[in-house]
């Protein structure tokens, strides 16, 4: 499993190792893994005569990049300090100088430095590999206006740019853009993952994200987290030898309208193909769905005089029509876990949802999240997870906020769950409604809450990779017909 861990813990873990480190030793080690991963991302053979250039800022991430623009220097790159505040790290440009780097502009210039007619933007355009190493993780509200030019150079150069730690302007705690950032190609970030390095728009920002671990001793129980293929396996249901349709769950759907028969259609297909005993469906779109699914188990309503079912989903599709709110007020009545869709969301009363006994799920998407929360969509974009531990503290229930980082939060102290699974192909008509299906599947199956949602995201995404390969276009159909590649995926030896 992936973690990752607020500032205000990695420093309190770094505080403590660097008082039982000789001075300077875990900077040390920081700067050796940051000196690796650029001699990795120049290829072999490349790094004598590379040409580096660090944007060199005040802060601890500006003396990472001084101690590994040395060793890169020591092993023949030639090496430029651009520095950017008041200060600068002494300890860094010392071994920078001593390794045969230059510095340019800013304090602390000494006598064998480039000279004042060094222009900063005519050495970033010849780079091949910069290393922003302008701010720390405690930046907030994006570059500074000064940072904001050399930034764009540095972006616009065609070089390598690789963030120390975490990109510049990027919010590491939230994962906020709030300004101006600079855009890396790949982030070496040391000791813990931050949460801004997994939730967008931040993420975007970082490119592909390296570990290096420098010993730090963190909490067992993270702020973040991201499962991966064996923790997906792990909590996955299997049926033994005596499992009949009954204990391996069978799952309500209310779904489809007159105008929505799809939706139905979708739902259904994504429970069939997820696990699931049976699935009773019930709506007025029997016909489309007993046509798709001949299996399925179909009734013309009300919910409770389907049948038996372990859990109920509803929502994909029902319309704005009086019928959905009935519909679903009947299933938040029922004694079983229930989980909450698109067309049912509208509306939804946090009351209601709050005075049930058994669990329930809320899987919105931005659009959704904002109304239930009354805000615009656009805030829920920029600060994910904010709008995610609202939601849940809101509504007292587990909430799935969909988009282009799936966040999944419980409405206790619990980690959040993001996604590192999927596609932006996934943003195509009817693909909720499979993923609503999937977890719906796998709440009657008997996972809880947060782990039926965060399973379904996780199979939903790679399901999408199956589908049509990496870069192709697909349907919320391809979806589900890739579900059982994913599962056999996730749970081979």
């Amino acid at each position: 499993m992936r973690t990752a861990y607020r500032v205000e813990t990695v420093r309190a873990a770094e505080a403590d190792l660097m008082a039982r480190l000789p001075e300077g030793a875990l900077m040390q080690r920081a700067a050796a893994g940051l000196a690796a991963a650029c001699c990795s991302l120049l290829g072999r053979g490349r790094v004598y005569g590379a040409r580096v250039v660090l944007l060199v800022g005040s802060g601890d991430n500006g003396g990472d990049a001084l101690y590994a623009g040395a060793r890169l220097a020591r092993r023949g790159a030639g090496v430029s300090a651009v520095l950017l505040g008041t200060r600068a790290h002494e300890g860094g440009l010392a071994a920078l100088r001593a390794a045969g780097g230059r510095v340019i502009g800013g304090p602390g210039r000494g006598p064998h430095d480039s000279n004042d007619r060094d222009d900063p933007y005519e050495v970033l355009a010849a780079a091949d590999l910069v290393l922003d190493g302008i701010t720390g993780i405690g930046g907030r509200g994006g570059l500074r206006p000064d940072a904001v030019p050399l930034a764009r150079a540095a972006r616009g150069s065609g070089a390598v740019v690789v963030a120390v730690d975490l990109p510049s302007g990027v919010d590491a705690d939230t994962g906020e853009v709030q300004g101006e950032a600079l855009r890396a190609d790949a982030t070496v970030t040391f000791g813990a993952y931050k949460p801004g390095l997994l939730v967008d728009p931040a993420r975007e920002y970082a490119g592909a994200v390296r570990l290096v671990g420098i010993g730090l001793d963190l909490p067992s129980v993270p702020d973040l987290e991201a499962l991966q293929h064996q923790d997906v396996a792990r909590l996955l249901p299997r049926p033994g030898a005596e499992s009949d349709k009954y204990r391996r769950g069978v799952v309500g759907i209310v779904a489809g309208s007159a105008r929505y028969p799809g939706a139905a259609v979708l739902a259904v297909s994504g429970a069939l193909r997820s696990g699931a005993g049976a699935v009773r469906y019930v709506g007025p779109a029997g016909d489309a769905v007993i046509a798709a699914h001949p299996e399925t188990l179909v009734h013309a309503g009300p919910p409770e005089k389907a049948g038996r079912v372990q859990a109920w989903v509803v929502g994909p599709g029902l319309g704005d029509g009086p019928g959905a709110g009935v519909a679903v007020a009947e299933v938040l009545g029922s004694g079983v876990p229930v989980l909450v869709d698109a067309d049912g969301l509208r509306g939804l009363d946090p009351a209601a949802v709050r005075a049930r006994t058994a669990p329930t799920l809320l899987t919105p998407h931005a659009g959704e999240a904002a109304a239930l929360l009354g805000v615009p969509r656009a805030s829920v974009e920029a600060g994910r997870l904010a709008a995610v531990r609202e939601l849940a503290e809101r509504f007292g229930a587990t909430v799935l906020l969909k988009g282009s980082t799936t966040l999944v939060c419980g409405p206790g102290a619990e980690p959040v769950r993001v996604n590192p699974t999927g596609t932006s192909w996934l943003a195509t008509a009817g693909s909720g409604d499979v993923l609503s299906g999937l977890a719906g599947s796998l709440l009657a199956a008997g996972l809880r809450p947060l782990d039926a949602a965060s399973c379904a995201a996780y199979l939903h995404g790679l399901a999408a990779r199956h589908a049509t390969g990496p870069g192709a276009p697909l349907t919320a159909t391809d979806v589900a017909a890739a579900l059982p590649a994913a599962w056999r995926d996730v749970t081979a030896p």
